[in-house]
């Protein structure tokens, strides 16, 4: 059985994590329930090989901004292989990211489609899909030292983190704590729109901005409590800080 602990601090690069992180098996419940799915398939996509396994970050390996999910989606990036793709979620969060001129194009379908995103990268602290998009503490605690190790890989380029959700928020700044930064104690609490800055924990590195989003679930962005203005201000405040050039 892999041992993240073991396998994440061993990747030199973020290709050798992702080549590393996609045969992960760690958590009994989670390859479970991502090869079910994958058996199982929705009847509109009966013809698609699943990916069905962890699903890598994604996007510049040189990102000065960092977006950070739940978790793939099991009929999104379980089946394509890919953060954000091939699900609505992907769909409001790369046509976001496209009118902000940061995505080469404003769909995200499959793999090989060509997207491709400029100074950002996303990623999630759960890396297969869960059951009911619910992981338990214990399989985000197995998770972390991907997340840990895509961290320290990022660190000279990052400048500003999109949690997307109190799920993400709650696991990132204890991660950020480990990788570099100064987390102020007690730890601020999620919100949307709320930008905590984080001091390097030594020396002259640079400041983190990290910035708290509402997640693009369809429950969010069909209710309304995520419109599209929402997110693009958000990604926009947070691109401008991590020094990219918005629209």
């Amino acid at each position: 059985m892999t041992d993240p602990a073991e396998q994440a601090p061993r990747a030199a690069d973020l290709t050798a994590l992702g080549r590393s992180l996609s045969g992960c098996r760690a958590c009994p419940r989670l390859v479970e329930w991502r090869e079910e799915v994958a058996r199982v398939k929705r009847p509109a996509f009966r013809d698609w090989d699943y990916w069905a396994r962890p699903v890598p970050g994604f996007g510049a390996t040189d990102a000065r901004l960092l977006l950070i999910g739940l978790a793939p989606a099991a009929h999104g990036g379980n089946r394509t292989g890919r953060m954000f793709t091939g699900d609505r979620a992907g769909d409001v969060l790369v046509a976001a990211l496209h009118e902000l001129g940061l995505a080469s194009q404003p769909t995200s379908t499959h793999a090989g489609d060509g997207l491709e995103l400029h100074g950002v990268r996303y990623t999630s602290p759960v890396h297969c899909a869960p059951p009911a998009n619910k992981p338990t503490p214990a399989e985000r605690d197995t998770c972390r030292p991907w997340l840990v190790r895509e961290m320290e890989l990022l660190h000279p380029t990052v400048r500003a983190v999109v949690a997307l959700g109190a799920f993400a928020w709650q696991t990132v700044l204890p991660v950020l704590a480990e990788g570099g930064w100064r987390v102020p104690r007690p730890r601020p609490a999620f919100g949307h729109g709320v930008r905590v800055q984080l001091p390097p924990a030594q020396g002259d590195a640079a400041p983190l901005a990290v910035h708290g989003c509402y997640h693009v679930t369809q429950r969010n962005t069909f209710t309304g409590r995520l419109t599209p203005e929402m997110l693009r201000d958000v990604l926009r405040s947070a691109a401008l800080e991590a020094g990219l050039d918005p629209r």
